[in-house]
């Protein structure tokens, strides 16, 4: 009997375009949900009177939940099937964000947050997996794109929509709208996707999963307490520790066992290990970069959360722009120059956005960004899924993800500590630093609180720039020699 996988490889589905318009509404759900997060992080921190770290758990409780769970429902997809990850993840998700919505205290939202971290690690493998089966070597890019841009599309529209939701709505209506899209996509994806799954049959791997969460989870932990408590902290120490140890653990198991959750084949591909390190390093650079950029947006030029998110849409209006225009002259220049220029680009304009202490130049970093993801994206996701066997293609994803977001919680971690010692140092005696929205509410001089922050800002950016392009270097090296 053919299994769904080797009739989908031989015969492509004739669905395979609304198909991929699912996967892409699918994606979208959490990629409104993070950017609209941001935009909306002040109206949190007033509405539940939540301090820094509050904030940073809101955000980081995803991630934790994310990081640690991806590699294990990455390679639960594989063997139970794609199509029931999607519809688990998606009614994860939306369950997640109805009850943040109605959040009464920083706790409950940062619970409901780590559920929705939940459903999204459930949900993402599926989407590039499931295309991976669709489509054959002819098409792929082609679908790779539009998967990219449509991703694009909701890295723009979340701004707006949560500035607009923020003006005329409380800020629990910026988790609410994900319920209807969720309840739309899980419909969808139950009419239109085809179920696949890995054909070869394999025992699941327990042990594998548990070390993998343990490890992950640990870690990123550790991250997370860096700004409030340092690196040379107990708090940072004990748990990156034990992360470290557990997943050699993980390593040596993955090595002996008959049936490894984890294809160590994966990280002597080239173009795989060229496509998740660059991936790695401009998450770091670009999630802390952005995350400080929409608190200096606010707090420091004064804008709304509606004037805010319109404001950081051009960045995405010039990534969904370059991604479609500029296809085919990437593809040309070869898979490691377009990393190397895509990355560079993205570099600059973090850089100009240290010096943004006015709109103009921050609009010029912002469309910088935009266009040198627009050209590295498309290139790094066809890289990485075009090196995997397709029947591997959830715990591949899975893999990417979660290393990625280790990059992006790493880099809200340092550069949120970065900024925090510099803001603190630069501001005067007595005056309260928790946060930005406590010190300009605490009676002192809010030019002094704004150029405070403003200074500490400028120095994470530096940072932030430099590993975007490091990671540009990199990823172009390794596909080159690929």
């Amino acid at each position: 009997m053919t299994s769904t996988t080797e009739k989908v490889g031989v015969h492509p589905h004739p669905q395979r375009w609304a198909v991929l318009g699912v996967l892409c509404l699918s994606v979208m759900v959490v990629v409104l949900d993070n950017t609209v997060l941001n935009v909306a992080i002040p109206s949190i921190s007033t509405g539940l009177d939540a301090s820094t770290a509050d904030v940073q758990w809101m955000i980081n409780a995803y991630s934790l939940a994310l990081a640690g769970l991806l590699l294990t429902t990455g390679s639960l997809s594989d063997r139970f099937g794609r199509k029931r990850a999607l519809l688990a993840g998606l009614a994860l998700f939306g369950t997640g964000s109805a009850v943040a919505a109605y959040a009464s205290s920083s706790e409950a939202l940062i619970a409901a947050r780590g559920f929705m971290g939940i459903g999204a690690a459930v949900l993402m493998p599926g989407t590039l997996a499931v295309l991976m089966q669709l489509f054959d070597d002819r098409e792929r890019p082609k679908a790779i794109g539009i998967w990219a841009a449509v991703t694009s599309l909701g890295f723009a529209a979340g701004p707006v929509i949560g500035g607009a939701l923020i003006k005329h709505f409380w800020w629990g209506s910026v988790f609410l709208i994900n319920v209807p899209v969720a309840i739309l996509a899980i419909t969808a994806v139950a009419l239109l996707v085809p179920e696949s799954k890995d054909p070869t049959v394999r025992k699941p791997d327990v042990l594998g999963s548990i070390l993998s969460i343990i490890g992950m989870v640990s870690i990123v932990y550790a991250v997370i307490e860096v700004p409030e408590h340092g690196f040379g902290s107990a708090e940072f120490g004990v748990p990156v520790a034990v992360g470290l140890v557990t997943m050699t653990g993980f390593a040596l198991w993955e090595r002996h066992t008959a049936d490894p959750m984890l294809d160590r084949g994966f990280f002597r591909n080239r173009r795989f290990t060229g496509a998740v390190a660059s991936g790695v390093l401009a998450a770091f650079g670009m999630a802390g970069s952005l995350f400080l950029l929409t608190q200096h947006l606010q707090g420091v030029l004064g804008y709304s959360p509606l004037e805010a998110g319109v404001r950081v849409a051009p960045m995405a209006i010039a990534l969904l722009v370059t991604s479609n225009t500029l296809g085919q002259l990437v593809m040309k220049l070869g898979a490691g120059t377009a990393m190397l220029l895509g990355m560079t680009i993205v570099a600059a304009g973090v850089a100009l956005l240290s010096i943004g202490t006015t709109y103009p130049p921050t609009l010029a970093g912002l469309i910088l960004i935009g266009v040198g993801v627009g050209v590295s994206q498309p290139v790094a996701v066809n890289a990485l899924m075009g090196s995997i066997p397709p029947e591997r293609a959830g715990i591949a994803s899975g893999l990417s993800g979660t290393l990625t977001e280790l990059g992006s919680s790493f880099g809200i971690a340092v550069l949120g500590a970065l900024l925090s010692a510099r803001f603190v140092a630069s501001l005067p005696d007595g005056v309260p630093g928790r946060s930005l929205s406590e010190a300009l509410h605490s009676g002192a001089d809010i030019t002094i609180v704004r150029e405070a922050f403003s200074n500490g800002m400028s120095v994470s950016l530096v940072i932030g720039a430099i590993a975007v392009f490091l990671g540009g270097v990199v990823a172009s090296v390794l596909l080159r020699r690929a």
